[in-house]
């Protein structure tokens, strides 16, 4: 019988041990764990975060795991939609680009509740978060469902299913039950991306990280899931209508992809990024906004698809709208000078002066951009000003980008920016320190207290 990839997966899952890492990886999931708990707590008072911590709270559980920013500890399935939510909402945590576009540390929700849950070391959860991220990234690389109707996300319940059941040392036959029990539950459809946004959009990944958590703990206790669950007759492919093809066979040696993640500079969508550095270049050079007569802005196809063409990107409505709007992030920035948490505030991206703006702003597609991507994520932005000048910056390769990495400082700093408001600098500075050393850490015990809020 041929291996299918279920197989494949169940055995990568625990055919490498944590020395195998590079020092590279080991230090990047570092970077990565901290850099999307300060996603995290940054998010925190956010409604769609606010309303999943309240459902999560209302349980409890003997072996559950900490509900980010409390002392609660609810069911782990529970708890990683509640934590993923805040990582993912404000859409500022990290990005891999392919044929499928995804949020890897989406994954990291789910591996820190299940390493909790079963008191994992420092160490067997930074293996985790490195398979999971080379799952999610692999399958990324094999085909693209969203142009089927179907969201990125569902990659992301066979990366959480895996990390998960690595933590919870699940054989290859309950770990291979695990993935078909997370793939036949958990297709996302693309909705949650398509015309006005709702919370739905920052939070789907977190029910996927939910159905992975709770798709291993079935399996722990012997739940069998319907198989060949990529390659059946009613299965993964047929449904999604794509080809995995040899991807299966990627799946030797240590993981790696996790090197060729990108973290966001801006907390805005990732293929807006070249723009805003574009505009804020412009900005400095043209002073007052008021000289603007119109902008253009050239995009790669990706860009122009997801976040540049329907015509709610003109007049955001919602946040995550907004957040998701090409010709609004790029007009924001040169206005304002700066990409904040302020900018997607609904008094500023729903102002009728920002609307007005936006009625002469174009977004056209580049051919040339086009063929660069995913290695590349340029944008080119245009500016016409009222005494007959065009202006004009080209970004290829932005902040945090795999080939214009940030600093490890820089990184910190992005941390601070989004918890010393929460917790202070002392505190901030505390997490920093127990993330750095997370490799040696007995359990994750030091740094979920680490991240508990005061009561008010």
């Amino acid at each position: 019988m041929k291996t299918t990839l279920a197989h494949q997966l169940a055995s990568y899952a625990s055919s490498f041990r944590f020395e195998d890492l590079s020092k590279e990886v080991v230090h990047e999931v570092k970077r990565r764990i901290l850099d999307s708990l300060g996603c995290a707590l940054g998010a925190w008072n956010e409604e769609p975060c606010i309303i999943a911590r309240n459902v999560a709270s209302d349980f409890s559980a003997k072996h559950g795991s900490t509900i980010i920013g409390t002392n609660h500890k609810a069911p782990p399935d529970w708890t990683a939609f509640a934590n993923g939510c805040c990582i993912r909402y404000f859409d500022y945590n990290d990005t891999y680009l392919s044929k499928e576009p995804a949020h890897p540390s989406d994954n990291i929700s789910a591996a820190l509740s299940a390493a909790e849950s079963v008191d994992a070391n420092g160490r067997e959860l930074i293996a985790a978060i490195a398979l999971a991220y080379e799952v999610q990234c692999r399958l990324c690389d094999a085909a693209s469902i969203r142009a089927r109707g179907w969201d990125h996300v569902t990659y992301g319940a066979f990366s959480t299913a895996l990390a998960c059941a690595r933590l919870m040392k699940l054989d290859p036959k309950k770990t291979r039950h695990a993935v078909n029990i997370a793939g036949v539950a958990c297709a996302a459809m693309r909705q949650s991306r398509a015309g006005e946004l709702s919370h739905w959009k920052g939070v789907a990944f977190a029910d996927a990280a939910r159905r992975g958590v709770y798709s291993a703990l079935l399996a722990r206790v012997g739940m069998t899931g319907p198989a060949p669950i990529f390659e059946g007759q009613m299965a993964f492919e047929k449904q999604l209508g794509v080809s995995l093809g040899n991807v299966g066979e990627k799946f030797k040696g240590a993981p790696e992809m996790i090197l060729n993640t990108s973290i966001k500079f801006w907390p805005a969508e990732y293929h807006s990024q070249s723009a805003i550095e574009a505009a804020l270049s412009l900005r400095k050079e043209i002073g007052d906004p008021a000289k603007v007569k119109s902008m253009t802005i050239e995009s790669h196809d990706a860009s122009v698809d997801i976040i540049g063409s329907e015509p709610e990107k003109w007049k955001p409505a919602t946040r995550e709208t907004a957040d998701h709007s090409l010709p609004y992030i790029t007009a924001i920035a040169l206005i304002d000078g700066e990409v904040t948490d302020k900018q997607f505030d609904r008094e500023r991206f729903s102002h009728p002066s920002v609307w007005k703006f936006l009625e002469n702003v174009k977004v056209e597609r580049n051919s040339e951009l086009s063929s660069m991507y995913p290695g590349a994520v340029a944008n080119i932005v245009h500016v016409d000003l009222a005494d007959g000048r065009r202006l004009t910056r080209r970004v290829d390769y932005p902040l945090g980008h795999a080939k214009n990495r940030l600093k490890d400082s820089e990184v910190e700093e992005k941390f601070r920016v989004l918890v010393e408001p929460m917790l202070g600098n002392e505190r901030a500075g505390k997490i920093i320190d127990v993330a750095w050393k997370l490799d040696e850490a007995a359990n994750v015990d030091e740094l979920m207290k680490a991240l508990v809020i005061p009561q008010k």
